[in-house]
């Protein structure tokens, strides 16, 4: 079985970051799932903080620098993808929103999509339902039931026993899983020579 690949993009702006912290222990469950499974997974990693300024300058001329197009045949051309932002003002963050508006919006079809979300409360867990899985279904992506939601006190020893971050971890992870095994996407040929139908001499995406 050749090889999957899995892409981990992060929205966390400090460093060290929860956001990060949470897109890694979801990466690394991911791929001892898939290792136990017999199947092989190259992760690239993605800090979109890295990339905040090739984002912008992508929004405002339409095209993207040589650093941002990697990310973006990273992110697109992976066979499953996590997404993990921190929520703020009761949504995902600018930057976060920013780097999937400036994709093609047909890109990420049928891709395998596991989201996860961060802040101080538990009272923005409801995000990752109302403002996260929305943008991914337009996208056409196909998210996994279970989504990853960790609060200040998630990363502390006393963390609710019955449905710990940990559990949550596992189970996201083992509804990513198979689809990433089953995913082809990463084999298929694309064009070098293709135009972004995205591509907009006022920014880096295509209105609906």
């Amino acid at each position: 079985m050749a090889a999957r690949k899995l892409a981990v993009v992060s929205a966390g702006l400090s460093q060290p970051s929860s956001t990060r912290m949470l897109a890694d222990r979801l990466a690394d469950a991911t791929v001892a799932r898939l290792t136990e499974q017999g199947v092989e997974v190259e992760v690239t990693t993605v800090e979109l903080r890295d990339v905040a300024s090739d984002i912008m300058n992508n929004m405002l001329t339409g095209f993207a620098s040589p650093k941002l197009e990697a990310v973006i045949d990273a992110v697109t051309g992976a066979d499953g993808l996590i997404a993990v932002t921190p929520i703020f003002t009761t949504s995902y963050s600018g930057l976060f929103k920013s780097f999937f508006d400036v994709l093609d919006n047909r890109s990420l079809t049928d891709m395998p999509v596991l989201i996860g979300a961060t802040a101080g409360t538990a009272r923005h867990s409801l995000a990752l339902d109302y403002a996260l899985r929305p943008m991914f279904t337009y996208l056409h992506a196909v998210v996994v039931p279970t989504s990853v939601f960790a609060a200040s006190e998630d990363w502390g020893s006393g963390a609710d026993k019955i449905k710990t971050l940990p559990d949550r971890i596992d189970r996201a992870a083992g509804e990513l899983v198979p689809l990433i095994a089953a995913s082809d996407r990463s084999s298929q040929v694309r064009d070098p020579f293709g135009f972004d139908a995205s591509l907009s001499p006022v920014g880096g995406f295509q209105p609906s």
